[in-house]
C-alpha cells in the first residue's frame, strides 16, 4: 500500500505545485486533498451502495418463489451489509492520509483510524444482530419450531455479540490486544456471575426447556405453589410472561420452571381429551336388594327406561342386584352414549373407599371438547343428571346437615 500512497502523494503535489503554490504549502495540503477524496469516495461508495445495490437486492427478493429470503435479506440486514462496505473502504484508504500528513497532523490520522475501527465494528455488531433476528424469524415460521422458547436463545446470542463488540471496541480505543482486557476478566469472574446471574440461569433454563420439549409460547401451565394459572405469551432470556385467566399478566424466571415442578396442559389438548373426575357420597342406609316388582316399576319410568334397556336386569339377577349396583350400571350406560364424551379413553364409574360421610361413587371419564366452557357445562350436565336420577333407585346422596334438615 506504500508504494500506491507515495505515487498519489507524488501526483496531488505535481498538481498543486503547477498552481503556484510554494512547496510548504503543498506539503500542508496534500493530507486535507486526500482527506477530502476519502470524504468523497466514502460518500459514493456509500450512495451507489443504498441506490444501486439494495434495490437490486430487493428486485430479486421480490420475484424469488421461496419465502425464506425475505426475511434473510429483509432491508435492515441487507442496509446493515452495505453499512459494513463503506468503514472497510476508508479504513483501507487511511493509511493513504496518515503518510500524506505532516508529523504534526498524524495525531488526526489516528485517532480518524480508531474512529473509523470503532465504527466497523459497531456496523458489523448491528448487521450480525440483524441476521440473527432473521434467522430465528425464519426458524419461528417452520412448523416444527412454531412457539418453542428460542427467543431466549436468540437474546443470549445478542448479549454475548453485544459483550465481544465492547471488548474490541475497548481494546481498539486503549490500543492494547483483545487478549489482555479477556485476562483481566478471567481475574473478575466471579464478579461478572454474580452481575450476569439472573442471564446465565436463564440461558442454563432455556436451553433445557427448548431441548427436553418442556414448555412453548400458547402452553397453558399452572404452579400451585408460586400461584401461576395461565397460558405462556413469552419465553425469554430473564423473564417468562404468562398471561393469567383474569387477563393479568405473571413473570417469573425460566430457571423456576426447572427447579420447581409445574403441570402443562398441552398434552390434555393435544391429546383431545379433558377429564372428568368428580365423585358423589351416597347414604349407605339407602343402600337394599332390589326385587322383580321395583325393577319393572323402574322399567315404567321414562327417564330411566331407555338406559335400564342395555342393562342386564333379569329375574335371576334381580333377587341378588342391589339398587346401588343398578345405579352404577345405569350411569355408565349413560356416560357410554353421551355424544360429548370422548370414547377411545377410559369411560368407568367405580366405587371408593367408604368414609364418615357415605360411600363414595366416582365418574371418569373424559370430555371430548377440551376448551374450558365446553368442558364445564358437559361436567355441569352430568353431574346434575346423576344426582337428580337417584332417588328414582332410591338413594339418598349424603351431604351435611342443614339447618333445613335439623328443622325436619
Amino acid at each position: 500500500m506504500s508504494n500506491e500512497t507515495h505515487i498519489i502523494k507524488t501526483w496531488i503535489d505535481n498538481l498543486l505545485l503547477k498552481t503556484g503554490l510554494d512547496t510548504d504549502t503543498v506539503s500542508v495540503l496534500d493530507g486535507w486533498v486526500i482527506f477530502i477524496f476519502i470524504i468523497i469516495i466514502a460518500l459514493l461508495t456509500n450512495v451507489f451502495l443504498r441506490w444501486v445495490v439494495m434495490r437490486s437486492i430487493h428486485w430479486v427478493v421480490l420475484h424469488t418463489k421461496a419465502s425464506w429470503d425475505d426475511f434473510l435479506f429483509d432491508d435492515k440486514v441487507v442496509q446493515r451489509l452495505c453499512g459494513i462496505v463503506t468503514p472497510v473502504m476508508v479504513s483501507m484508504l487511511l493509511p493513504m492520509l496518515g503518510m500524506a500528513m505532516d508529523e504534526e497532523y498524524r495525531w488526526l490520522g489516528e485517532i480518524l483510524t480508531r474512529a473509523v475501527d470503532v465504527y466497523l465494528v459497531v456496523m458489523v455488531v448491528l448487521f450480525i444482530n440483524a441476521l440473527l433476528k432473521a434467522s430465528f424469524h425464519i426458524m419461528e415460521c417452520r412448523p416444527g419450531w412454531q412457539g418453542k422458547p428460542i427467543k431466549g436463545l436468540r437474546q443470549t446470542g445478542q448479549v454475548v455479540l453485544a459483550c465481544i463488540a465492547v471488548i474490541l471496541i475497548i481494546a481498539i480505543l486503549i490500543d492494547k490486544s483483545p487478549a489482555i482486557l479477556l485476562t483481566g476478566l478471567g481475574a473478575s469472574a466471579a464478579v461478572l456471575m454474580l452481575v450476569f446471574q439472573d442471564s446465565l440461569l436463564g440461558l442454563v433454563a432455556g436451553v433445557q426447556l427448548s431441548a427436553n420439549n418442556m414448555l412453548k409460547v400458547g402452553d397453558w401451565i399452572t404452579m400451585t405453589q408460586r400461584g401461576i394459572d395461565g397460558v405462556v405469551e413469552e419465553v425469554a432470556l430473564t423473564t417468562i410472561k404468562i398471561r393469567g385467566w383474569d387477563n393479568t399478566l405473571q413473570t417469573l424466571p425460566p430457571h423456576l420452571l426447572v427447579s420447581e415442578p409445574f403441570d402443562n396442559w398441552q398434552a390434555m389438548r393435544d391429546a383431545g381429551g379433558r377429564r372428568i373426575k368428580r365423585s358423589l357420597n351416597i347414604d349407605m342406609t339407602s343402600v337394599r336388594f332390589f326385587d322383580e316388582e321395583r325393577i319393572a316399576a323402574l322399567v315404567t319410568e321414562p327417564v330411566v327406561e331407555p338406559l335400564l334397556r342395555n342393562v342386564a336386569t333379569s329375574i335371576d339377577d334381580a333377587r341378588m342386584i342391589t339398587n346401588l349396583e343398578l345405579y352404577i350400571r345405569v350411569i355408565t350406560q349413560y356416560i357410554d352414549r353421551h355424544p360429548r364424551i370422548n370414547h377411545t379413553m377410559t369411560v368407568m364409574v367405580r366405587q371408593l373407599q367408604p368414609t364418615e360421610w357415605g360411600l363414595p361413587i366416582e365418574l371418569y371419564c373424559f370430555s371430548e371438547n377440551v376448551n374450558w366452557v365446553p368442558y364445564e357445562q358437559l361436567q355441569t350436565e352430568i353431574i346434575s343428571y346423576v344426582v337428580a336420577l337417584a332417588p328414582y333407585f332410591g338413594l339418598r346422596l349424603y351431604q351435611a346437615p342443614s339447618s333445613h334438615d335439623l328443622k325436619g
